[in-house]
């Protein structure tokens, strides 16, 4: 079930404060709420409107994790971290960076967003 805040961000899709910032906001309460898969599509479309938007590509990649999409979760660290590099956000990029290793070595246990 959807909680109060989920409802509250999905009547403001394609009204006038839809955006970069909803779809992340969105994406963050469907993968507190364990629905990976919906996590997925709505930062995939904050990055689409954002391609600069490195919180966004990190927690991309945290709900690609829970969704076993391990591969494309470090493709999305790697762009966010090229994202990340490009808006001068050096904690986002050591984070990514820290959470791309990790995947990469067989520990994908990263913290979520």
């Amino acid at each position: 079930m959807a909680s109060a805040l989920i409802s509250s961000l999905e009547k403001l899709i394609g009204t006038p404060r839809d955006g970069a910032l909803l779809r992340f906001s969105l994406g963050n309460e469907y993968l507190k709420a364990g629905d990976a898969p919906r996590a997925v599509a709505a930062l995939q479309e904050a990055v689409a409107r954002d391609a600069d938007y490195s919180a966004a590509w990190k927690a991309l990649g945290h709900a690609l994790v829970a969704a076993g999409r391990e591969a494309e979760a470090l493709e999305a660290w790697h762009r966010g971290l090229d994202a990340a590099r490009r808006k001068g956000d050096r904690q986002a990029e050591k984070e990514m960076t820290v959470f791309a290793r990790r995947l990469s070595a067989g520990r994908p246990g990263t913290p979520a967003t």
